[in-house]
């Protein structure tokens, strides 16, 4: 029989072995050890971050013996020893992504009321929840929502958005994170130690890295890495089997970068995929890399992450000051772009178009135009110089930009009333309460019918906001004075594109009877 993965065999089995998700396992133990659980959970976050694991611990400690709450699961009664075997009966897991269908559900539902049969509770762990149909999630709603009373859902989801609201709404929702790279290099560590396993440390880090955040990842990584338990894995060993350039190849890329030498860099691009490594990796790491001096040039080298050594974190101050933040940022994007590309004909080609583009200067902005350019000056002619002195003539006045006309205002008054909204909401209702009367100068007059809306419109804020929306939509600066309409009447409307609103363009008034 072959052995278990190791990612299987280092499941945790216990709270306080779970990794990098503090945040959820204090939350949850707590309401376990005070009889509070939920009826229906709902883990998501990134694959291999610890959601499955959890719920089964979650059923584990809803089943265990122990009689103090505070340690269960203790792994050592009958039932926690049943549900690490994977003999327990009554705790139910569904792969939704092969069970998608409503006749899974309804058989799930016909089967959820009988009572449990060897613990207290039985466990209904739905995993990859988001692949079923809408017609399943709509059959699992009442159920969900009102289990028996020994009955509680576990949905675990890498796709939050696609779980439906109303599944959603139902459960007690738990966000799990990706894990830290120094984490994950930690349990790594616990796990090579326990297995007798040779690991050199700047291999684990590099493990952590490529993981991103997935802890199963990085075991299962690790378990590839490991040809032979007595056989040392070294760091040389664990970049041919993963086809990652070595460190320092990435630092001299950068240094080719920031010296604009291109032989060179596309050199060592040619050097370290005829070595074996992935172009995309090699990208990668390179888009890894440059983020890193980017922070450091930017003056947060904190948060570079902790996989660089002293050593790599003294070269990368060293390399930032040479770069000028604008040229780290078109090379972090033309490598990022390089790191997608899939099917290349030549496989290095895209790393060394992004090698290229990032040497490439960003074309100059054109620079200011004199005014002088922008017209010869004309020559003055003899015959336009005055034979006498004469006083200078009085200079011509700048022509005044045209009146608005009151009709213009009332064939814009929806827009002003639109504009005001976007000013503030409750804006467009005064604006909507009153017309445009009349127009002296620069004064416009706005009759309402009501003296609420009135009084409203006269206050400062709001009156500033009207006169700003008319600025916005007419085009001139006009103050604002509000009247009640004549008699109490209201104003007659004026189609903006009839033969009222053209007369007034003209300078009519409308006059009330």
């Amino acid at each position: 029989m072959a052995d278990q993965a190791l990612y299987r065999k280092w499941r945790p089995a216990a709270f306080d072995e779970v990794v990098g998700q503090e945040h959820v396992i204090n939350t949850i133990r707590n309401a376990l050890a005070s009889g509070r659980a939920a009826h229906a959970y709902l883990f998501s976050g990134p694959r291999g971050t610890g959601k499955t694991s959890t719920a089964r611990l979650v059923a584990k400690a809803l089943n265990c013996t122990h009689p103090d709450p505070h340690q269960r699961p203790d792994n050592t009664c009958p039932n926690c020893l049943a549900v690490n075997e994977g003999r327990f009966l009554d705790l139910i897991e569904i792969d939704a992504a092969s069970n998608t269908g409503v006749d899974n559900i309804r058989d799930l539902r016909d089967k959820i009321n009988f009572a449990p049969g060897e613990g207290r509770c039985k466990i209904y762990i739905i995993d990859e929840v988001h692949m079923l149909s809408m017609g399943a999630f709509n059959a699992l709603l009442k159920t969900l929502e009102e289990p028996p009373a020994h009955a509680i859902f576990i949905l675990a989801t890498t796709e939050l958005h696609k779980v439906p609201l109303t599944v959603a709404s139902r459960c007690q929702k738990h966000a799990f994170r990706r894990i830290p790279a120094a984490e994950v290099a930690r349990r790594l560590q616990e796990i090579v130690e326990r297995e007798a396993l040779t690991v050199e440390p700047s291999v684990l880090e590099l493990v952590a890295r490529q993981a991103t955040g997935s802890l199963r990842d990085a075991i299962s990584l690790l378990d590839q890495l490991v040809i032979a338990p007595d056989e040392p894995v070294t760091l040389d060993s664990a970049l041919a089997v993963m086809g990652t350039a070595s460190g320092q190849a990435v630092q001299d890329l950068a240094d080719a970068l920031a010296e604009h030498d291109t032989a060179r860099g596309l050199d060592l691009i040619n050097a370290a995929t005829d070595g074996g490594a992935d172009p995309r990796q090699f990208a990668r790491q390179m888009v890894d890399y440059l983020r890193g001096l980017l922070l450091i040039r930017l003056g947060n080298p904190a948060l570079v992450d902790a996989y660089a050594g002293i050593e790599t974190r003294k070269a990368m101050q060293l390399q930032a000051a040479k770069f000028e933040p604008a040229a780290l940022l078109r090379a972090i994007k033309a490598f990022n772009t390089a790191s997608d590309q899939r099917g290349a004909w030549i496989s290095q080609l895209p790393l060394e178009l992004a090698f290229v583009e990032s040497l490439r200067a960003p074309a100059p902005a054109d620079p200011p135009v004199a005014a002088s350019h922008l017209a010869p000056a004309q020559p003055v002619r003899a015959a336009s110089i005055p034979k006498h002195p004469t006083t200078p003539a009085a200079p011509t006045p700048t022509p005044a930009s045209p009146t608005v006309q009151l009709g213009t205002i009332v064939s814009k008054w929806k827009e002003v009333a639109a504009a005001s909204r976007r000013i503030h909401p409750s804006l467009q209702a005064l604006v909507n309460s009153c017309k445009p009367f009349s127009l002296e100068g620069d004064v416009l007059t706005l009759a309402f019918d009501h003296e609420t809306p009135r009084s409203k419109a006269e206050t400062e804020s709001n009156r500033q906001g009207i006169e700003k929306a008319l600025r916005g939509v007419i085009g001139s600066p006009l103050k604002v004075r509000c009247i009640m309409g004549a008699g109490g009447d209201s104003l007659p409307d004026v189609d903006g594109n009839g033969v009222v609103a053209e007369a007034m363009r003209l300078g009519g008034k409308v006059r009330k009877q």
